[in-house]
Order: C-alpha cells, then sequence, then structure tokens
C-alpha cells in the first residue's frame, strides 16, 4: 500500500537493517532493535523479519556473516505513480501555503486533482486559501511558530470590531470540519485559539519565548472508549474521520467494534461535535466526564428543537 505509514514500515525496516549491515555485520539482537524503533511495527516482524532476511530466508539479503549482500545503501528511487501521487497532494491550496519544494515533479502529470472529492460533513465557508493577504498572514503566523518568537495580531472579534492582542505562536492546527487554520496560542499564560482567516495584521515583536513552559498546558492527554455497530460501513467512515488520532481498534464481536481515540485536551469540543454527528451508531462509554458533556449537548439540541 503506498505510502501507508503500518505496511511501508516493512520496507522502512528491511532498509534500514541492510543499510546497517553494509558497513559492519549486524546481530539478530540488533536486527530486533532496528525493528522495534518504529511505532507501527506489528510483533510478528520481531521473529520472521530475522529469518525472511538470513542466508537461508525466504530473500537472502544477509550472508552467514550477517553482512549485507549489498555493495552500497539502499536508496531507491520513487515510482511514476508515486511521483504522481505527490504531485497531486502538493497541488492542494491547503499544502501550498507551506511552500514545498516541488522539484524533479515539474514534468509529472497529477493522479488526481482536488475537485474529485466531495467531502462530507464540512462546511462551505473554508478560508481563502488562493488569497494573497491570507497567504501573507499565514506564513507570518508559520514564521513564528518556528522560530518561537512572540507576535502581534490585529483580530476581528465576534461583534465585528478589531483589536490587536500580543501572543506566542505555538501550533497551527487545521479542522476538517470546519476547512479552517487555526493557531493556538499561549496569552498571558492561558490557551489561545484564533482563526487565520480573522487575523488581518501580523507584527513580529522578535522576542523569543519559551516552548518548555507551554508543553503541559497545551498537550494534556485525554482519552475516549467508543463502541460501534458497522453497519452501512460506519467503521470505515469513522476511521476515516478520525484518521488524524491515535487510536486503538478491537473487535468484540460480529459487527462490533471497540474504539479508544486518544486526543489533546484542547481539541475535545471539536471532537464530541464529530461523534454526535454519527448517531446512535456510536455509543460513548467512557470516561464520565465525556459522557456527561455528550448528554448535556444532547439536552441543549433537544431544548432548542422544542422551541
Amino acid at each position: 500500500m503506498m505510502f501507508h505509514k503500518i505496511y511501508g514500515n516493512y520496507y522502512n525496516a528491511v532498509t534500514a537493517v541492510l543499510n546497517y549491515a553494509v558497513r559492519k555485520p549486524i546481530s539478530r539482537d540488533r536486527i530486533t532493535d532496528i525493528i522495534q524503533e518504529y511505532e507501527y511495527a506489528f510483533e510478528e516482524m520481531t521473529f520472521m523479519l530475522p529469518d525472511d532476511i538470513g542466508p537461508e530466508g525466504r530473500w537472502s539479503l544477509l550472508d552467514k556473516e550477517g553482512k549485507s549482500i549489498l555493495n552500497n545503501q539502499v536508496d531507491r528511487p520513487l515510482t511514476t505513480l508515486e511521483k504522481r501521487w505527490i504531485k497531486s497532494l502538493l497541488s492542494d491550496p491547503r499544502i501550498k501555503l507551506f511552500q514545498p519544494d516541488e522539484t524533479g515533479l515539474e514534468d509529472v502529470e497529477p493522479l488526481f486533482d482536488s475537485e474529485d472529492f466531495v467531502y462530507y460533513d464540512q462546511y462551505q465557508d473554508g478560508d481563502p486559501y488562493g488569497d494573497e493577504h491570507y497567504i501573507k498572514i499565514f506564513r507570518s503566523i508559520l514564521e513564528a511558530v518556528h522560530e518561537q518568537k512572540s507576535v502581534q495580531i490585529l483580530y476581528q472579534r465576534k461583534n465585528g470590531t478589531e483589536e490587536w492582542q500580543s501572543c506566542n505562536p505555538i501550533r497551527i492546527e487545521y479542522s476538517q470540519r470546519d476547512d479552517k487554520f487555526r493557531v493556538l496560542s499561549s496569552v498571558n499564560g492561558k490557551i489561545a485559539t484564533f482563526n487565520i482567516a480573522k487575523i488581518s495584521e501580523v507584527r513580529q515583536q522578535g522576542d523569543f519565548y519559551p516552548i518548555e513552559e507551554t508543553e503541559t498546558k497545551f498537550h494534556g492527554k485525554r482519552s475516549v472508549e467508543l463502541l460501534v455497530e458497522d453497519t452501512g460501513r460506519i467503521l470505515e467512515r469513522l476511521l476515516l474521520q478520525f484518521s488524524i488520532y491515535e487510536r486503538t481498534t478491537e473487535c468484540i464481536g460480529e459487527h462490533t467494534y471497540k474504539i479508544i481515540l486518544n486526543y489533546e485536551e484542547e481539541d475535545e469540543t471539536d471532537l464530541l461535535i464529530r461523534i454526535l454527528s454519527f448517531g446512535p451508531r456510536i455509543k460513548v462509554i467512557g470516561p464520565t466526564n465525556f459522557v456527561k458533556r455528550m448528554r448535556y449537548r444532547l439536552g441543549m439540541q433537544k431544548n432548542k428543537l422544542e422551541m
């Protein structure tokens, strides 16, 4: 599977082993250590791979001394299909905001166009990614994040007025539901979120801020447990919708799955809304605080409908 974060690790692990074995003989224990460095490595890799690449294995990529049969390190060029895939991704106006290097892809035809996709559960008033002023603001904020610099922003409030706000930009996030970028910031030691499209001007203050002091505040880890009845491909849709979150999935019965989503504290409201959009096919079973928030929000929606 092309660029798959899990299955691609088979190839990455073999590459790392061979590159090590080009320099000097590699032991079985060292092969195991290399495999375990990969976050999504399957357990069976640790006992199958050493035998498969050994002198008596299916692939025989190592000799009896544990040296690679190759004379040089592995440097596999991209296939035409991979280049076309990358060209398609780089054609996305959201990715262009980050000024990616497209060297070597000038004459490559994209595999698909962004217009080929229809997004569900997404608002239609997304950010103006092609607007020159928006691009300038976005890249100014991105620079401040990379260089850990404080900035002043002229920000539009809900009532339409604008005011200057000093902040320390920590990271930029994208909301697929809203189709908008936002910058998560530290303002006087508290968390603040600003929609980039509502920032009309950025002034670099030039002051460096200690990123270490904000890590705990901005990365409080939480999790939520879900029960999913997989009817109408609901599981596929859910896994796609929550693909950005670290998760574990367990089949506990016929067409029934338990999913644990790990998320950061500041994402809880957005996550809650997205879970609600799936309706009764998903049941939240924990933790208690998350369940209470779900019930409260459902109660509010019910009251609005009855008014």
